[in-house]
């Protein structure tokens, strides 16, 4: 019996992190990926061409390539979740530029400004991504390489004060990163999300 627990227990630290005090077993989806430069290099690129005269906006952060659909150019003013025509050929492109390589996955963003109820801003930012993942759902992509998170106004990139602000807030952002790392990159928009105080005190520190 005590060799069977001993095995056991070291399975469990092999495959979980655990241990046998009550520490909490580490979170390893967490840990953001590494940087795959040449993934990244390619896919800047094609990515570059796929959005020439559009209005997204592409950058590169560490280890993923980051598409952004401004809200107020992309999304209907009198119906929050549909796409306007113009932003179906970009987002198409892009689409089918990832359902081609089954080594690449998107993970697709919703935010809002801090207008509204955290509840509204949460559904609203939701029906958006919806509606973008859509476009990847059309061109083939299944859900093991395509998640979907409405995040409200919990991650600004701007100050909610001014109507330039609230618009830089308002966006989708379609997150494109290699396939093995979707777990980890997925976890951190797991997170709970940060109190009324914290998010006070990240808008005064910029």
């Amino acid at each position: 019996m005590n060799l069977l627990k001993s095995a056991s227990l070291i399975l469990c630290m092999i495959v979980t992190g655990c241990s046998s005090n009550s520490e909490k077993p580490a979170d390893v989806a967490a840990v953001a990926p590494k940087p795959d430069t040449a993934w990244l290099d390619d896919y800047e690129a094609r990515l570059r061409e796929a959005l020439k005269d559009s209005r997204f906006e592409l950058e590169r952060r560490d280890s993923v390539l980051v598409v952004t659909a401004p809200v107020d150019s992309s999304f209907n003013p009198d119906r929050p979740g549909m796409l306007l025509p113009v932003t179906l050929g970009p987002i198409t492109r892009v689409a089918k530029l990832v359902e081609s390589d089954d080594k690449t996955a998107v993970v697709v963003l919703g935010h809002a400004d801090s207008t509204g109820s955290d509840e509204i801003n949460r559904t609203i930012s939701r029906e958006r991504a919806g509606a973008v993942a859509a476009i990847f759902r059309l061109s083939g992509l299944k859900h093991d390489r395509l998640r979907i998170r409405g995040l409200g106004s919990d991650m600004p990139r701007a100050a909610n004060d001014s109507q330039e602000g609230r618009a830089l807030n308002r966006r989708v952002e379609m997150v494109l990163a290699p396939q093995t790392t979707l777990l980890a990159l997925i976890a951190q928009y797991n997170r709970p999300a940060p109190s009324p105080t914290q998010v006070a005190a990240a808008e005064v520190a910029k």
